[in-house]
């Protein structure tokens, strides 16, 4: 009769560890974020702009018309795709005016539910569609309000108009302005 022989301590080991790796495989599933569709994927700025310094907004829209800056309103879902594709622009108008206005990112949810609004509250402006930006000069008068994908060139040259600076003609981006998860999307091959 053949005895039947202990298995040693690293086969036990080897054994146990292919089991954990194999369990921890099939709990653990990639997180992926997409411009493509209307599902919750966390804060748009961040996801899809690379930019965690527009929300919350520096100033608020009160401080602003005290202050007498001009302003740029952006009304915005985080489960929307429309306002997942807007985010970069929006990043980008920052990059060149963030000194001299305030930008105010406003995700819809959080404005209050009520019957009228002041003009130092934001609800004001908001048109009940996404993504909505409006542009109010140094006196809180809208010079600027469009729903959906505002082309950065309108937006860029509403700015130049009001700060007395050159107008773009036409298309005048170097280079297309790209989701920042469009940037990385080559690290997860």
């Amino acid at each position: 009769m053949m005895q039947a022989q202990c298995p040693s301590p690293k086969h036990i080991f080897l054994s146990c560890l292919v089991i954990l790796i194999t369990t921890l495989s099939l709990c653990v599933t990639p997180a992926w974020a997409s411009l493509d569709d209307d599902r919750y994927d966390g804060n748009v700025f961040v996801l899809y702009a690379g930019n965690g310094s527009l929300v919350p907004p520096r100033l608020s829209l009160k401080e602003t018309r005290e202050r007498e800056l001009p302003a740029m309103l952006v009304f915005y879902a985080d489960d929307s795709r429309d306002s997942k594709r807007f985010a970069p622009i929006v990043s980008e108008i920052q990059s060149y005016y963030e000194k001299v206005i305030s930008i105010i990112p406003v995700a819809i949810d959080a404005i209050p539910q009520k019957k009228n609004y002041t003009k130092d509250e934001v609800g004001y402006y908001y048109s009940g569609k996404i993504p909505q930006t409006v542009i109010l000069d140094e006196k809180g008068n809208v010079i600027f309000d469009e729903v959906g994908q505002s082309d950065f060139n309108k937006i860029d040259n509403t700015f130049r108009k009001l700060l007395d600076l050159p107008l773009r003609e036409g298309d005048n981006l170097k280079k297309p302005i790209q989701s920042f998860n469009e940037y990385n999307s080559g690290f997860a091959n």
